[in-house]
Order: structure tokens, then sequence, then C-alpha cells
């Protein structure tokens, strides 16, 4: 018999152990799964908390719905009558103390089409004469390992990747435009700009709007992200899990591994996967040849902040659900969900809910992140103040603070990660890096990951049949 371990109780892990269940099943393989977490609740940055009558999530909010493998995966998990849409409305950019509707017929801010383009309330008209050189210059120097702010300003100009595409971008990819590459970010511009000729005609001839319910494009469940967390821990029926027990190093052991626990008994391993942070998976394998390509890795941070009202959800913007700041005004926050608003399941009163975000990108970051929970509330009802004109005191608070644990696609992101395979194939062979540290952030991406990574250990079995 082999056995399989999974370090890391996160969505990725997760998924990877369902659909090697599935395949053992399937296939009647003799292996033994465990799944190992350090924590007592499994779900990494999934974690939904129910306070009176709103529902607020710590980490993901959501789940892009419009993905090939998403609505199989729920509906596999028979959770389909727990599902509820995002309510559509409109996106704001705070941009010289105002809030500014980002038009819509855009992708990231970026316009698929040139109306759409010419009637931004983001950009002067001496900036949108110069995004018409995306369609009259040719690309001749970028690449998918270039960067993405690089090659947006390139074609689209300098005050309209500022105002309307930096802000939303950087917030998803958590990171400066100048620092991300394209191939880690939005690979499909470089082939929309080469075959057109024009990033935007290229946008404008494929994105449509999503095949979702009412064109809805994210997805939760009525109690909550931890829905699906709960689910597939009740499903894996035939994995030992192991929760609260954090792991101390793995160790090569001839043709197996022997893996050690902080407060846990040593476990032998055929398969190991790694479905933790990049700096948790360095320490635990501790070798010197792979510090090299570990080192080229980024993680960034956030402090995200729930606050409750009673104050009722018609005090926001019409039709609006949330906002990103620029960065050229007077708010310190990088965006704020109006989470009542855009999510009506978790107020359940209609009561004001919303959610800032302050990331590592802003200059006084670390003091932020040394303030205390009563400090950082004065500092988002400055904000809310400013923005929407919000002055009362919340009744509910919940602050969040992820150091450290946000991957970062920066320019050697794609180079870090064929070395460290290529190392681990001699080093230590059937230990798999997993997770949204290495292959793309947002939760499909994460199940996508699960499945690669639960076939490829399958299809690398030796096992005898029973």
């Amino acid at each position: 018999m082999k056995t399989v371990m999974v370090i890391g109780g996160g969505i990725t892990g997760l998924s990877t152990m369902y659909y090697l269940q599935k395949i053992k099943r399937e296939q009647n393989l003799d292996i033994k799964l465990i799944l190992v977490e350090k924590n007592e609740k499994l779900g990494g940055k999934i974690a939904t908390i129910n306070q009176g009558e709103f529902i607020m999530e710590t980490g993901a909010d959501s789940i892009v719905a419009n993905k090939d493998n998403v609505m199989p995966f729920i509906e596999e998990l028979k959770l389909t009558d727990e599902v509820v849409y995002n309510a559509t409305g409109k996106s704001y950019i705070y941009l010289h103390n105002t809030l500014m509707q980002v038009p819509e017929d855009t992708v990231f801010g970026i316009p698929t089409s040139m109306e759409a383009l010419m009637k931004s309330p983001l950009v002067s008209y001496k900036g949108k004469l110069e995004a018409h050189k995306d369609l009259i210059t040719r690309n001749k120097t970028f690449t998918k390992d270039s960067s993405i702010g690089e090659f947006l300003e390139a074609f689209l100009g300098k005050e309209y990747v500022e105002n309307q595409i930096a802000p939303i971008l950087s917030g998803v990819y958590s990171g400066k435009l100048e620092d991300l590459l394209i191939s880690s970010t939005l690979p499909y511009l470089l082939d929309y700009k080469n075959k057109y000729g024009s990033i935007i005609r290229g946008l404008g001839k494929h994105h449509k709007p999503a095949p979702t319910a009412n064109n809805k494009k994210f997805l939760s469940f009525k109690n909550g992200l931890s829905t699906i967390i709960d689910r597939l821990e009740q499903e894996l029926t035939d994995v030992t899990i192991l929760k609260g027990v954090e792991t101390d190093s793995v160790e090569r052991n001839q043709e197996h591994y022997d893996v050690s626990f902080v407060n846990h008994e040593t476990i032998e391993a055929d398969y190991v996967v790694l479905s933790t942070p990049f700096n948790v998976a360095q320490e635990v394998l501790h070798h010197e040849e792979l510090n090299s390509s570990f080192n080229k890795l980024q993680n960034s941070s956030v402090i995200t902040m729930y606050m409750g009202f009673d104050v009722p959800d018609s005090r926001l913007p019409k039709e609006g659900t949330g906002f990103i700041n620029s960065g050229k005004g007077d708010l310190l926050c990088n965006a704020c969900t109006w989470t009542s608003r855009k999510w009506t399941h978790t107020s359940s009163n209609r009561q004001l809910l919303v959610r800032l975000f302050y990331k590592n990108i802003l200059p006084n970051f670390d003091e932020l992140n040394q303030m205390t929970e009563e400090e950082l509330v004065q500092i988002a009802l400055k904000d809310m103040e400013k923005s929407f004109g919000i002055t009362e005191k919340p009744k509910t608070v919940e602050v969040t603070k992820w150091t450290e644990l946000m991957p970062t696609y920066n320019l050697d992101h794609g180079d870090a990660i064929q070395s460290l395979n290529e190392k681990l194939s001699t080093i230590y062979p059937h230990i798999i890096l997993a997770g949204c540290s290495y292959y793309g952030v947002g939760i499909p991406s994460c199940i996508t990951n699960g499945i690669h990574t639960a076939e490829k250990i399958a299809s690398e079995l030796k096992v005898v049949k029973k």
C-alpha cells in the first residue's frame, strides 16, 4: 500500500484529496490518504464568520462563476441549492476625492470598444487620444515574460493605466503592475494584441457577458463560502484528516519520506503534496539547493475590515457595489466592497455591511499593521465618511490581518516555479508543490490545481489493484 499525504487543508489541498479519493474508488487503488492541517479548522483563506444578522468572509468572498470547472464541482458536491449570486451593480474608482463610475464594457478597466474608451469619466481627453495608439502601434518587443504594466502603458498610455486600469488590476493581483508578469495575470491580452493589432479590438471580439444566472459573474452560498469547505470535509470519508497538527520537516528516507510534526508522531509517506504558502514549504524541506528558487517568490500582506452598521443599506450610492481607490485622493484604504449591496444574503435585515482593504503597497502599511483594532476602526471610519458620507459608529467589526500570505506573481515567478519543479524531481521525487503560491489565485484555479495534482499522482502510482 502506498501512502499519499497532503499538507495544507485549504481549497487546493481539499480538492486534491477529493479527486484522489475519487480516483482511488474508480480504479480500486490500494492507497492510504492523509490530510494534515495545522489549524483546528480546514479552509485556509476561506473562513466564514456569522455574527448576528451579518455573514462575513475573512478571506475570499466569492467564486468566479463562469470558469469551466466550477459548476460541475458544485453539482458533484450537491450544493447547487445553496448557491447565491452577486447582485450586479456599478463599480466606482475614487479619483481626486470623488467616486467615479468605472465605464461599462470594460475588462479590469480595459475598454472593449472605442465607445467605452471615449466615455470614461476617469481619463482626460488627452489621455483618451493617447490610448488610440493601441489601434495603430504593433507589438515588436513584448512577450508573456514582460511586465503587464509596461505592456499596457506602451499601448494605452500612462494616464489610462494609472487612473482606470492599475487600481483594478493591482487590487486583483496584489502587486504593482510594473512588477507583475503578463503570463501570470492576463496572458490573453498579448495574444489579442498580436492577432488583431489591438488590445481593445481583441477584447471586443472575445469578451461577452458571462453565461451565468442573469449574467452574474460571482457566486457564494447562503451560509457563506465555508459551506464548500464543510461539504468537502464530509465527503472525505476515505481520508485520515489530522487537524491542529503542525508539520516540522519532510526528510527523504530512500524511496519514502519521513514527515515529522511538532505535535504528532512521525508518519512515513510515499507521496507528499505541499499545499502551503511557499515559505512554509521552504522551511519544511530546508534544502540549500532549493532556496535560490524559493527566494524569488513573493508574498504580500493585507488588512481587511468588516463593519456592520445600524444603518439601512439604501444609504449607499445608488446601484453601487463598491469602489477602488486610485491613490490620487485623500483616502487611505485601497478598496471598499459594499457587501450588503453586492451580497444580499450577508445582511438579513438589509442593514449596511462594508469591507475595507488596506494592502502593503501603502507607504505606511507597516504602521497600520502595528495598530490596535480600535485605531484601525478610526482610520476606516474616516475613509467611509470621506468616500460616501457615513458618520455613524459600527455595531459589528471584524478585523483580519493576512501577513505575508497573499501570493504576488512577480517577474521571476515563472522561472522560479520551473526551477523548483526541476530540482524537486531530482532531490525530492514524488514531492509536489500545490496551491496559489505557485499556480494561480482564485478558487477555480485552486480547484483545477487540485485536479491536476491528483491526476499526476494517480498516473505515477505503481500499486496493485485490490
